[in-house]
């Protein structure tokens, strides 16, 4: 099938076992998901010509579950953007309207589902990147509670954030995808037992009757009316079905972003030091000294997003301003998390638009950073605190363009959200 949407970096096909839940299915998996000799390149100059010795436990689960990887997709380079279009290769386009972009980072594998280009595709998630271009693009995607699924192989940018998680056309097909690459892996010790036997997708049977769903006032305000109208739909729809839905605060989201971005950005700057054209990575050669060769490297083979939030994050863990900007941080995301805890005593799960936007055009967002950097500001709070959550299909906007509702649970509480979310996809 021809890419017409530049969903794919590398199209490699990948089999699987011949026996196992996955069989003829069809999977893509997100470019920074290491695939034993296919290059890995993260969307990146840096990488483009880097192929791993060795499979994400993700890949080999999927292998073992009899799936055929068809490719990797695009992403923003090193998962750095909510758009798709710091990608080295290009900018991924939205198969609903190729004017607009697909989200990001895992724009690609969201790209690649709606297309029907593969039945599944694995996305990584480190503050909306999976669920962003699930809503974009009219797909389910989850976001995992983190430790359910390993990041062995995962090329790291924020590791006290990110997740990999699955997209696909329906939350049964997510569910199962997930089902999957759930459980602990000797390769990651931030793995935990659950998820060893799930069965997710037997949860995915929209039996909201009883559910008590939040809503939390604060990510209401700053979405978009056409937003905002089929959300409102879409909870007219839940209660129609038996939920109960009541207002909730969470005070400490009005810090999400702004915590967010100072710990993911600090991370990075650690995480991407190996990328010198030494260890990782294009060499920009040695004649002079060392700091000259690497930074002629990184000038050459890293893109203007990713060298933002380098630098930012290095100048947020320096000496000076440690304490005043990441340790703060650190303790707004204590208090994103107690709010959450909170929320739950008297609520099931919460609800919210995934995206308090509609899907922009291609160009509109990457000439102002602050602008896609608020667009997260319903979908960060989420990684901050660790849980999971789900985006799936609410509506449409008058203009036919995907609206996507955002089901957040407890920790480990993806079958809640899942048999949720069952009843909208």
């Amino acid at each position: 099938m021809a890419d017409a949407h530049n969903a794919f970096v590398t199209e490699e096909t990948i089999e699987g076992d011949d026996t196992g839940p996955l069989v003829g299915s069809t999977v893509a998996v997100k470019d920074n998901i290491s695939t034993e000799g296919v290059r890995t390149t993260c969307g990146s100059d840096m990488l483009a010509d880097y192929v791993p010795p060795y499979d994400a436990t993700v890949v080999s689960r999927l292998k073992e579950a009899g799936a055929t990887v068809v490719g990797k997709t695009n992403m923003d380079e090193f998962g750095m953007g909510t758009t798709t279009e710091t990608s080295a290769f290009g900018a991924t386009t939205n198969p609903v309207d190729d004017e607009r972009v697909p989200g990001g980072s895992s724009g690609g594998s969201a790209a690649a589902v709606a297309a029907g280009q593969a039945d599944y595709a694995l996305g990584s998630d480190t503050g909306g990147s999976v669920r962003c271009p699930a809503a974009f693009c009219g797909v389910v995607g989850i976001k995992p509670t983190y430790g359910l699924v390993s990041r062995y192989g995962l090329v790291a940018y924020a590791n006290s954030l990110e997740q990999i998680g699955p997209l696909a056309s329906t939350v049964e097909g997510a569910a199962e995808l997930l089902d999957v690459i759930a459980g602990p892996d000797a390769h990651d010790a931030t793995t935990r037992e659950e998820g060893a036997d799930s069965d997710y997708a037997s949860a995915a049977n929209g039996d909201v009757d009883g559910l008590t769903i939040g809503v939390p006032t604060e990510l209401l305000e700053g979405a978009d009316d056409e937003v905002r109208r089929v959300f409102e739909d879409a909870l007219d729809a839940y209660r129609d079905a038996g939920a109960e839905v009541e207002e909730v605060s969470l005070p400490s989201v009005e810090y999400g972003v702004a915590a967010y971005y100072v710990i993911a950005m600090s991370e990075a700057s650690s995480n991407l030091a190996r990328f010198d054209g030494v260890r990782y990575g294009e060499s920009g050669g040695f004649e002079g000294n060392w700091n000259e060769s690497f930074a002629e490297t990184r000038a050459e083979n890293l893109g203007d997003e990713v060298k933002r939030r380098i630098l930012l994050g290095t100048y947020a863990l320096s000496a000076g301003y440690h304490d005043k900007y990441y340790e703060q941080a650190q303790e707004a995301r204590a208090w994103v998390r107690q709010d959450f805890e909170e929320a739950f005593e008297s609520v099931d799960v919460l609800a919210t638009p995934t995206m308090p936007v509609l899907p922009p055009k291609l160009g509109e967002s990457v000439d102002d950073p602050l602008r896609m950097y608020l667009m997260d500001a319903n979908t960060v709070p989420v990684n901050l605190a660790n849980l999971p959550a789900i985006s799936v299909p609410a509506g449409e906007s008058t203009e036919g363009l995907p609206v996507g509702l955002q089901l957040v649970g407890p920790k480990f509480g993806e079958e809640q959200i899942i048999d949720a979310a069952a009843l909208l996809g």
